[in-house]
């Protein structure tokens, strides 16, 4: 039987069909798949058409949070509930996610992974499954969704990095993620981003090519987004295991529970509060002496991005700072050597405490860093932002000032309280604003704040440096 039934286009831009669910995903309950058509405040067919238009725009360029809506403004997605399991109805959908009026496979499963991660949060929440008040039932709750979406593999070696950077780069620094990708593929690394464009698929599509000279089989490329930056991230095409968490927190902690180390390349706003995030971590003294290897790396071009970086994070946190992390400048196979003796380290350090490789347990990840940080103009004004406090606390509330940032430029809550209530004003110790705002201005000149080709930027923030 066809795992579809396709309509004709609507137009040579849009179709509609009904499809049966790839991978997966076989029942649901009434309760649920009601749920899921409820259009109301309370229902979640609203995030669902959300994430599952960006599912198939996948590859869109545009971080334009309202861009493909109004390119599809008849779109419209149902799951129905038939004798045999579920189908999903699609209507006006882009006709980009199909080939001869087939919805592609990979999209499909992606598609998959939306309704049940959408229908398994909610399920939890309303159901006081997950105890949101600290950081034990916080964790619990990122480890279920990962559980859920089947993202742990047991009795495997640590061999999972986490690759973070910009959307927006520049074609040299493209194609230097996928440099890097390709030596991490033929190491046997697996390879896990935000999903999306850019430093997310680069070392992706690198790691394919490397995985199939080594004829590797089972290779993950897995993507973890969440509801506020799915449509101005879609997913790109390599995403072979997706999972949309919660917020922005619950993701970032999933990165680095379900990773063994991380690389960093050239970014903007975001790939700033990811750093900021995992050096705060590291900073905690409770996670002093484990092993987690860093790696800030991109083409000589990019050298100059580096140097800022690292001068913003050793005046705002102190020199010492700089042991937490490596620097390595246009050269992919050492940034893939440093990983994997890294993750050695790793793996050893697991073995003699006995912790598991699939899950990142014994990590303190403090409240700071773990509840949703919701940037209105009031929380971005009250941001302690002043040297004097412990390291860690800084290094939360400097994530949080870019969270905020990251909000106001393409989320769909943040642009709304900007076009309502003017930018957010950011304020600090005079020396960390100063360096803050170069930074800033830095990420504009260099298009890391908006595509490349694409309006002027506008700032959502003002830094008071005086």
């Amino acid at each position: 039987m066809n795992a579809y039934q396709a309509v004709a286009p609507v137009s040579g831009k849009t179709v509609s069909a009904r499809i049966s669910p790839a991978g997966g995903l076989d029942i649901l309950s009434r309760n649920e798949v009601a749920r899921l058509r409820d259009a109301s405040g309370s229902g979640l067919h609203a995030l669902l058409r959300r994430c599952a238009l960006a599912v198939l725009t996948s590859g869109n360029l545009s971080d334009d949070p309202g861009t493909i809506f109004e390119q599809y403004p008849n779109f419209d997605i149902q799951v129905l509930q038939e004798d045999r399991g579920i189908k999903i109805e699609l209507k006006n959908a882009p006709d980009q996610a199909f080939v001869d009026g087939r919805i592609i496979r990979g999209i499909n499963e992606l598609l998959v992974a939306v309704v049940r991660d959408i229908v398994y949060v909610a399920a939890q929440l309303e159901s006081g499954g997950f105890d949101l008040d600290d950081t034990v039932g916080i964790t619990h709750a990122v480890f279920e969704i990962l559980r859920n979406a089947r993202m742990m593999r047991p009795q495997v070696d640590p061999n999972l990095v986490v690759c973070w950077g910009g959307h927006s780069i520049n074609r040299d620094e493209y194609e230097y993620t996928k440099r890097v990708g390709y030596q991490l593929g033929l190491r046997g690394m697996d390879i896990c981003t935000g999903c999306g464009p850019g430093a997310m698929k680069g070392p992706m599509k690198g790691a394919t090519i490397a995985h199939a000279k080594q004829r590797r089989r089972n290779n993950r490329y897995i993507g973890i987004t969440e509801p506020g930056i799915i449509a101005a991230e879609s997913p790109n095409p390599i995403v072979n295991n997706l999972v949309i968490m919660p917020d922005i927190e619950k993701r970032l902690e999933a990165f680095v529970r379900l990773g063994h180390g991380i690389i960093v390349f050239p970014g903007g706003v975001g790939t700033a509060e990811e750093i900021l995030y995992m050096l705060g971590i590291l900073l905690h003294p409770d996670n002093q002496g484990r092993p987690f290897p860093l790696i800030f790396t991109g083409p000589r071009a990019s050298a100059a991005y580096f140097e800022q970086i690292d001068r913003f994070l050793r005046l705002a946190l102190g020199d010492e700072v700089a042991k937490y992390y490596q620097i390595i400048v246009d050269d992919p196979a050492a940034v893939a050597h440093a990983m994997v003796a890294g993750i050695d380290k790793v793996r050893n350090h697991r073995l003699d405490n006995k912790d598991a490789f699939f899950f990142n347990w014994a990590l303190n990840i403090p409240l700071a860093f773990q509840r949703p940080f919701r940037p209105t103009h009031e929380a971005m004004a009250a941001l302690a932002l002043h040297r004097g406090r412990p390291r860690h606390e800084l290094a939360a509330d400097l994530r949080r000032a870019f969270s905020g940032i990251v909000a106001g430029n393409v989320k769909e809550e943040g642009v709304r309280a900007i076009e309502q209530n003017g930018p957010f004003v950011i304020d600090g110790e005079a020396d960390i604003m100063r360096a803050l705002d170069d930074l800033l201005k830095a990420f504009v000149v260099q298009h890391r704040m908006k595509l490349p080709g694409g309006s002027a930027y506008e700032p959502c923030y003002v830094v008071r440096t005086a």
